[in-house]
């Protein structure tokens, strides 16, 4: 390891070598509706299988209604920001999307668009930097059930 110097002050967790890329996805159904599924321990496992030590990982959804976002997954926590999203683009709203496309899941596409679909967290010593109450969470904004898959690209040395 290096030593490095940020802000004046001495740190020493630095690694060197050939950064290494693993992309791989995680596979699971989801029950649409605002739907929230907690993926904390198969995105751990996953960098735990690519034995890198620091680096990042990626997360990202291909699909126009999934995002994804961390919180704290409890039900009280899931329950108020499922309200909040009601509020922000509820679903008996007008959408133009469903003029256009007349499949009803106009609101799903503008609460992924709020959310955002991916996600970015490193990894130090193999261990994702989470908080301690803080959750990688999947959610489902479509109007129906799918089976979905989120692309996981691990990078690092």
């Amino acid at each position: 390891m290096a030593t490095v110097f940020v802000k004046g002050k001495h740190k020493d967790h630095v690694r060197e070598g050939l950064m290494c890329v693993i992309t791989g996805s995680i596979e699971f159904s989801s029950k649409g509706d605002a739907d929230m599924v907690k993926i904390t321990d198969e995105v751990t496992e996953a960098v735990r299988q690519t034995g890198l030590s620091d680096g990042t990982v990626t997360l990202f959804v291909p699909g126009a209604t999934g995002a994804l976002t961390t919180l704290e997954f409890e039900p009280g926590v899931v329950e108020d920001v499922q309200k909040a999203l009601d509020v922000v683009a509820p679903a008996d709203r007008f959408y133009q999307h469903n003029v256009n496309l007349g499949d009803g899941n106009g609101h799903s596409h503008v609460r992924a668009g709020l959310v955002g679909p991916s996600l970015a967290v490193p990894f130090v010593d193999g261990r994702l930097t989470l908080g301690r109450y803080q959750n990688i969470v999947f959610c489902d904004f479509d109007a129906r059930p799918r089976e979905r898959a989120v692309v996981v690209q691990v990078m690092g040395v």
